[in-house]
């Protein structure tokens, strides 16, 4: 309990300096907001630029701007897009969705991919089927998500046509509709979390197998699928929890790229579209979402890795 309260303080202590380090990276963008406003409306005298900043409290102290953001999230307000008029909050309300289904999708894939691939070349180090699958694993880790996007596309929707080379379908139309619109954007995502969570997986199986029990168990003729499975994965599976956590900053940066290749409107490509406008309302709300969706991914994987671990609830 102590352990797990402890974490809870650290986790505030992390959020709010990803605010501040959110809040204060944004400033040192180029270029003035104000200006970008004025721009628009072709009107860029010295009044017209003070009273934009003024009306986006550029005029302040920078730690009153940061109260005065800070305090607007904490409420629910993230404020206004000076390029739409939107409010942010209903912005990024619209397109997280699609973000995080796919996310979540890649997820699902990478890990009911991995595991078994990992359990079967795992007893068979150094023998032909693990050399294969290591040379595969390089190969994806090798080769860029977009580039495996654009094969996608080329292949799959637009030679085959099996499957949308653009656009998403909304789980409200139907989840297998929904599944296969994302076939193509998850598959590109997934490549390189498939090859870091089977070499993940595999190196602490190899540790789990040169366990005593593990070995009892096999001379007492306990089939391996049952010593892999049963006896051998639970123990197996901290290493690959914490990997799965720290991809979650790995798999947000992705989808910034693919879902602009697959015409995708996520949250990566409101990113995009405001940063190419100098939106810096929208673009440091969209940063702090994935800040903090990367913290709080961390912090349950502590937790899982808590629940599942008896050596570390001991030390706790």
């Amino acid at each position: 309990m102590k352990d797990l309260a402890f974490r809870v303080v650290h986790l505030i202590v992390v959020l709010f300096g990803v605010s501040v380090l959110t809040f204060l990276l944004i400033r040192l963008i180029p270029g003035d907001p104000a200006l970008a406003i004025a721009a628009t409306t072709g009107n860029v005298d010295p009044a017209t630029l003070d009273r934009g900043r003024e009306s986006l409290g550029l005029n302040l102290p920078l730690w009153e701007q940061y109260g005065r953001w800070i305090g607007g999230i904490l409420q629910g307000d993230f404020g206004t897009s000076f390029r739409t008029n939107q409010d942010v909050a209903t912005a990024i309300g619209d397109r997280l969705p699609v973000t995080l289904h796919m996310v979540i999708m890649a997820q699902i894939v990478s890990l009911v991919v991995a595991i078994p691939i990992a359990l079967y070349v795992a007893p068979r180090r150094d023998r032909a089927p693990d050399r294969i699958i290591a040379a595969v694993t390089f190969a994806l880790q090798a080769i860029p998500n977009y580039v495996l996007a654009i094969f996608g596309i080329l292949v799959f929707a637009v030679t085959l046509g099996w499957l949308p080379a653009l656009g998403y379908v909304p789980l409200s139309e139907g989840f297998w509709a929904s599944t296969v619109s994302l076939l193509i954007p998850v598959s590109a995502i997934s490549a390189l979390l498939i090859a870091m969570y089977i070499r993940a997986l595999r190196g602490s199986m190899i540790e789990t197998l040169q366990m005593e029990y593990m070995l009892v168990g096999k001379s007492l003729g306990y089939s391996r699928r049952r010593l892999l499975w049963q006896f051998g994965l639970k123990p197996s599976l901290p290493p690959l929890i914490t990997v799965v956590g720290l991809n979650f900053g790995v798999l947000f940066g992705a989808t910034v790229v693919v879902e602009v290749i697959c015409g995708i409107r996520g949250i990566g490509t409101l990113l995009l579209s405001a940063i190419d406008s100098r939106d810096y309302v929208v673009v440091q709300s969209v940063v702090l979402v994935f800040a903090v969706a990367y913290v709080l991914a961390n912090f349950a994987a502590d937790i899982v890795h808590l629940a599942i671990d008896p050596r570390v609830r001991a030390t706790a």
